[in-house]
């Protein structure tokens, strides 16, 4: 389990370091990266965001990341542009340190799938 842990952190700092060359700073932590992912499901580019749409940003980034297993699908995009998720399998329930673990591997996935990283 250990080795496994090890491996899940190397690719983990690895993409922070892609990161940073493509954005111009590595980011500091997950929230930082899922808010990345956020910005580019929406689509629209960088700009300022109020507090508000930087947590809807991350709830799509979660949600986007955690489709790849399965567990929401997209429901639509309503007229704003936003895309709207829905939960179609049960999270399994983690303590804070599994959770972790669980998006890593999704963003990790997210970025070699959708973004070729």
């Amino acid at each position: 389990m250990i080795k496994k842990d090890l491996e899940l952190e190397r690719k983990w700092q690895a993409l922070r370091l892609k990161l940073k060359d493509v954005i111009g700073r590595k980011p500091k932590d997950m929230n930082a990266v899922l808010f990345l992912i956020g910005v580019q499901e929406l689509g629209r580019g960088p700009k300022n965001f109020s507090k508000e749409e930087k947590q809807d940003l991350m709830h799509i980034a979660i949600c986007k990341v955690l489709s790849l297993s399965g567990f929401y699908e997209l429901e639509g995009i309503d007229q704003e542009g936003w895309p709207h998720w829905k939960l179609v399998k049960q999270l399994p329930h983690f303590d804070i340190l599994e959770q972790e673990k669980l998006l890593k591997m999704h963003v990790i996935e997210y970025f070699e799938q959708e973004m070729e990283f």
